[in-house]
């Protein structure tokens, strides 16, 4: 029989990514290319469609180049992409309006404090800043001549050749105007925000037929299109959390904590909310989510200011040393998420002093990463009925050692590092694969799963960390509230989707709490 591949291409904050998968899953041809943000102002973050689409175009050629196969080859096309970024152009032309505008970007800071300090309507409030303030935008909306899109809508738009605008519930559902409870548009949301409802795509189910196939005039034949998603519900099928309960945890640019909870959209009072994880035909599932922003952005930082040469070294420089010497590092970039959801805290550092060595620092902004994903895990056992035993791994972060076993400490939670890292990658594949019947059942894609290591929790340096980590959060008290004053500095609201309101106070992790107790 003949081998069937499967194309994958996946979008991130920084990076773009192609894969090729065989019928057992493996990867047998890949690419990548760096994303090139662009910031023109103080706070705004974006990315130039041609751009974009160059180095799409460019790294798929490559990945097909290190596999040895043609484009002919391909028998079917996933996608992932990050949530939230968006961009409006033509209907007539095609054309751009102005660059993605990316979900990390505080443009319309000011209008997210406005409205609620702790909603994190980022698409939505920056859709509206869009319409408010580019005038070729509004008159375009005004002609009905503006079409809106998250960077999924827009990628398939392209690849297609102009033939689709859709977007999959997933996608739709990190905007903050499409309500998960009913499954479509948010009415009120249009209203209050001044959004119109026909520049919106047509929501579409996560994987099918309905996404056709790209343009020839690209690779030089019809590749058809069988799935596109937001990256972390790629995430989760690429970790194969299938079950409600069923956790992992994305270190990326940012912490994605995503917990399966079927077909009960769930939140929580900490800062957890509710997203559409997938839906194919009858299979509808939700998903609860904590993040907070500053994660592979963290290390990307201590990089550029020396801290270490490469972000392979930083987990033996950490380890060099047995403690921080009293150090704590505050990782805040863009403010707090839970249990905090501080949009104006700052980072820095505290404790520095005569003895302090370039290893104590780089082990405090590690400790900091671990402590931060031990409070969001907290949240989520304290708020939800899921009793948790383990913990999924992925993202580039999660190839740290320190980082991933102190993670383990701190839950007290089994954490599973898969062999391959780049979860959104493989999960495209997956979902796509069962559109194909490459697979049968989920069942048969577990099956798939390797653990490339797995990192138990250490009880001695769990009660070790106790001080520590009741030192750090006195830490982070002296830095909360900074910006609080200070527009130009604020930092970004805390997640790329919607959030009900939430309180701003501390929830402490319990390290002495038994895990029979706690975060699956």
């Amino acid at each position: 029989m003949e081998e069937k591949y499967i194309l994958s291409l996946d979008i991130g904050t920084t990076t773009i990514r192609s894969f090729i998968y065989n019928s057992r899953g493996e990867s047998v041809g890949k690419s990548s290319d760096q994303t090139i943000l662009h910031y023109p102002q103080h706070g705004f973050v974006e990315i130039d469609p041609d751009e974009l689409w160059d180095s799409i175009v460019h790294i798929v050629e490559k990945a097909l180049q290190d596999a040895g196969l043609s484009a002919g080859q391909m028998t079917a096309l996933g996608i992932s992409t990050q949530r939230s970024t968006f961009i409006t152009w033509s209907r007539l032309t095609g054309k751009p309006f102005h660059r993605f505008i990316t979900w990390n970007d505080l443009r319309a800071d000011k209008l997210v404090k406005n409205w609620n300090d702790s909603f994190t309507w980022k698409t939505t409030l920056r859709f509206s800043w869009a319409l408010q303030n580019i005038t070729a935008l509004r008159n375009a909306v005004e002609a009905n001549d503006a079409m809106f899109g998250t960077l999924d809508t827009w990628l398939l738009y392209k690849l297609t050749g102009r033939k689709v605008h859709i977007t999959d519930v997933s996608s739709a559902s990190a905007t903050g105007f499409f309500d998960p409870f009913v499954m479509q548009w948010a009415t009120w949301a249009m209203s209050f925000f001044s959004i119109p409802i026909s520049s919106l795509p047509t929501v579409v189910d996560t994987a099918g037929d309905h996404f056709t196939s790209t343009d020839p005039s690209i690779w030089g034949v019809s590749i058809p299109i069988r799935s596109s998603m937001a990256d972390q519900t790629a995430s989760m099928w690429g970790s194969c959390c299938f079950e409600p309960g069923d956790t992992k945890l994305t270190m990326g640019t940012g912490t994605f904590f995503n917990i399966n909870t079927g077909t009960s959209p769930e939140a929580s009072i900490s800062g957890f909310y509710p997203v559409v994880g997938w839906r194919v035909k009858d299979d509808l599932v939700y998903v609860m989510e904590g993040s907070n922003n500053d994660t592979g952005s963290i290390i990307t930082w201590a990089q550029s200011v020396g801290l270490f040469d490469k972000p392979a070294d930083s987990a033996d420089i950490a380890m060099s040393v047995k403690d921080s010497d009293g150090v704590y590092f505050i990782p805040a970039f863009s403010g707090l998420g839970p249990p905090y959801n501080d949009t104006t805290a700052a980072s820095g550092f505290l404790g520095v002093k005569a003895s302090t060595t370039k290893a104590h620092l780089v082990r405090a902004v590690l400790e900091s990463i671990a402590f931060r994903t031990a409070q969001i895990c907290e949240c989520a056992r304290a708020e939800t009925k899921y009793q948790f035993h383990h913990i999924r791994l992925d993202g580039g972060v999660s190839n740290n050692d320190f980082v991933a076993q102190l993670v383990a400490d701190l839950t007290g939670l089994r954490v599973e590092r898969p062999h391959q890292v780049e979860m959104s990658s493989l999960g495209c594949a997956y979902i796509t694969g069962l559109q194909l019947g490459l697979w049968k059942t989920k069942k048969e894609l577990q099956s798939l799963r390797k653990v490339g290591r797995a990192f138990t929790p250490r009880p001695a340096v769990r009660n070790t960390y106790t001080r520590v980590m009741a030192r750090w959060e006195e830490a982070v008290k002296r830095f909360s509230d900074w910006y609080v004053n200070e527009s130009s500095g604020s930092g970004a609201a805390v997640a790329d989707s919607a959030a009900p309101p939430v309180r701003k106070e501390s929830t402490r992790v319990n390290l002495t709490k038994k895990t029979s107790n706690t975060c699956k």
